[in-house]
């Protein structure tokens, strides 16, 4: 799944000049056109006149939409035929056309060959799976699609499905021979096998039981699409109706549910947790490990979680009603109200980091804001508090980790970036037409203005970035984390497709998300393609990741400087990064992870696998003795001592499932080697900032901890 990466500009912001809207208004024609007809019209218009950097929309784009479309359809090339591509081929010209109106035959005609090759071996997978597989038969497998062809018949497709089939299940028996020799059980092969086919086959029924019965014409069309907009950039996407509320409702932070925790478990949706406060808190009839039968009258056995999320939740005041069944075996209907939701898990967080100097640490999953509630959860609003709660606690200094930061609001960046430095551009914005302004906080005051480091990682993106970015350009702050962070500079526009027509096309038609502006940093470099480079470099657990992976990303340049005036104190990161790289050098957690992913990169480069037991598990015990190491990374990482603020613990008191859920996110760092590494730079920093104590400093002038 591709990562959410945004930097998002409200929608009632927008100034979009006034002919893409007139173009847009399809409605009033003697021959409407259909829904889909509709939106595939509205995308191609909207690309050509609203993109930052439209690509021509001709034969050479339509090939290459083309290409995306199957791989979104079959990627691992088990469904098409050979001969099925050649004569789709004939309409991979025909992308443009469609786009300016003329009927949608390729989707048309890809659609109904790939119903009918689901059918086909949705039927053949069971007849596989019917028969014991010899496991002593010398053979391979080749998983990645890129080194095969697609198959030529239906015997070698059938042959496809064997071995892959053959090696999934010798994955399983593989664990259940193991699992034999821990427990005794006195299994035979012959039963474990049975077993281990049986697993598999529980697993694709699940599969072809969404292919066939729960993805739907308007599910290939959101991807056909999607392969339209993406080859434009990564991230101008297509967002059908459901999409698009999920994405609304990640950006504010909240949602409109029944407060039920959920998950997965072997093809049934159980209740994990009920949250305080919520629907069904007050109702108090759902109980932790009900399964979830039916949501009002649609069953959803076999059902992602996912899934069932969206048909749970709904406009606030509206009534669902669940069918569950208890721990006891009853079965129970539920009627619930839905009501407001607050995601607690993505908005800001802080805590206190103690040791050599008491550190303040804040964590911001993302940069969100409810632009359909002032009244909302806001990021800028949000981390001011949790910054003036730490200068309360008389922290030295202040670590932000924005790892995994995905973006989020433009505007909430912007002041934030306000509360370490005074006015100024914190970040540029060029237009389609080169138009270039300078997006300025333009508060005077300086909230914190104390040792700052910013975490990043390559999960870093957007908004993150420019964060980053300013604090780096400004010589605020020392950022500490991967080589570069994502590179996403650019900034989207959410548009409601429906705002563009008049009258009933069948339905809402979704939105877009739609790339309209490029970001470079006060310094005038894009923060596009190439990211932010770290200051102090630690040693990445990831590679394959980042923006430089996708051929349709726009390219890196640079627009002159803005005119803006570094910190009065500039951070010193020479020092820094010396002093760290020589403790990572002689680091064993940052070792180990450097031969961990050196041992991942063999392993993807791998393409045939055994399909016989004896080779199987030769390579497995060589490849589990290569990353075996990696399980003592934590054992070599010193406990950090981290503690929530006495506020916060005070605000959860008597809510258990926040209290726990607050213990877990505490563990999670008390042995991470890079937060460890980050509080070791921060208190470099913290001395740096303190020169006339560097050589003196007692516990006479140190800050005191509340009593």
């Amino acid at each position: 799944m591709r990562m959410k990466l945004k930097v998002i500009i409200p929608v009632m912001l927008i100034s979009i000049s006034a002919g893409i809207f007139a173009f847009a208004k399809i409605g009033g024609k003697e021959d409407p056109p259909g829904r889909y007809e509709a939106i595939i019209t509205l995308v191609g218009q909207i690309l050509k006149e609203g993109h930052y950097q439209p690509k021509p929309i001709d034969d050479k784009f339509s090939k290459e939409v083309f290409a995306k479309y199957l791989r979104s359809l079959d990627g691992e090339k088990k469904f098409f035929l050979k001969s099925d591509i050649e004569a789709l081929r004939t309409y991979e010209t025909h992308v443009d056309d469609e786009l300016n109106g003329a009927p949608l035959d390729l989707f048309n005609k890809t659609n109904e060959v790939i119903r009918k090759r689901v059918v086909e071996v949705a039927a053949v997978y069971p007849v596989i799976l019917e028969k014991p597989f010899d496991f002593n038969q010398k053979e391979t497998v080749v998983i990645d699609p890129e080194s095969m062809d697609w198959p030529a018949d239906n015997a070698g497709r059938t042959e496809a499905w064997r071995k892959s089939l053959k090696f999934r299940t010798l994955e399983k028996y593989a664990e259940l021979i193991e699992q034999r020799e821990k427990e005794k059980n006195g299994k035979t092969d012959a039963a474990l096998e049975a077993e281990a086919r049986q697993k598999v086959k529980k697993i694709y029924d699940k599969y072809f039981d969404r292919l066939k019965n729960r993805m739907k014409d308007d599910d290939r069309f959101s991807m056909y699409v999607n392969a339209i907009t993406t080859t434009m950039d990564p991230h101008t996407d297509y967002m059908p109706p459901i999409e698009k509320r999920s994405f609304q409702e990640q950006m504010s932070g909240r949602f409109y549910g029944i407060g039920a925790q959920l998950r997965e478990d072997e093809g049934r949706i159980k209740i994990v947790s009920i949250v305080t406060g919520s629907p069904s808190w007050k109702n108090g009839k759902l109980k932790a490990d009900d399964v979830i039968l039916k949501v009002d009258t649609t069953d959803i056995g076999g059902y992602a979680v996912d899934e069932a999320v969206t048909l749970i939740r709904g406009q606030k005041g509206t009534e669902v009603k669940l069918t569950v069944k208890s721990i006891d075996g009853t079965t129970k209907t539920v009627s619930l109200i839905r009501d407001e939701i607050k995601l607690d898990d993505t908005f800001a967080k802080s805590a206190i980091i103690s040791g050599e100097h008491r550190i303040g640490y804040i964590y911001l999953p993302e940069f969100y804001a409810d632009f359909n509630d002032r009244q909302g959860a806001f990021s800028y609003d949000d981390v001011a508090e949790e910054i003036k709660k730490l200068k309360a606690e008389k922290v030295e200094g202040i670590i932000l980790d924005l790892r995994f930061n995905g973006g989020g609001s433009l505007p909430d960046v912007i002041k934030m970036a306000g509360l370490f430095v005074p006015e100024g551009t914190m970040v540029q914005v060029r237009s389609r037409g080169g138009d270039t302004q300078q997006q300025k906080d333009r508060d005077k005051s300086v909230q914190y203005d104390g040792p700052l480091a910013i975490m990043v990682n390559e999960f870093s993106a957007s908004a993150s970035e420019i964060l980053a970015a300013a604090m780096q350009d400004y010589k605020r702050a020392v950022v500490i984390g991967s080589p570069s962070t994502f590179g996403k500079g650019t900034v989207q526009r959410l548009l409601d497709l429906d705002n563009f027509v008049r009258g009933d096309l069948g339905g809402s038609l979704g939105a877009i998300k739609l790339t309209v502006q490029k970001f470079y940093r006060a310094s005038g470099g894009s923060t596009q393609l190439k990211g932010v480079e770290s200051d102090v470099v630690l040693p990445s657990p990831y590679y394959e990741v980042g923006e430089k992976k996708d051929k349709d990303a726009l390219k890196w340049d640079v627009i002159p400087k803005a005119d803006f005036t570094p910190w009065s104190d500039p951070v010193d990161v020479t020092t820094l990064k010396q002093k760290s790289a020589s403790r990572v050098a002689n680091n064993e957690a940052f070792k180990i992870i450097n031969e961990n992913i050196a041992t991942l990169k063999k392993l993807d480069a791998q393409k045939n696998y055994p399909l016989d037991l004896a080779s199987y598990k030769a390579d497995q015990k060589k490849n589990a003795a290569a990353l075996k190491r990696y399980d003592a990374v934590n054992d070599k990482v010193k406990d950090i001592n981290i503690a929530s603020l006495k506020a916060d613990l005070t605000k959860m008191a008597g809510d258990t499932v926040k209290l726990a859920r607050n213990k877990d996110w505490l563990k999670a760092r008390v042995k991470d080697a890079y937060l460890s590494e980050a509080v070791n730079v921060m208190n470099d920093l913290i001395m740096q900032s303190f020169p006339k104590l560097k050589n003196n400093y007692t516990e006479a002038n140190r800050p005191k901890e509340p009593r």
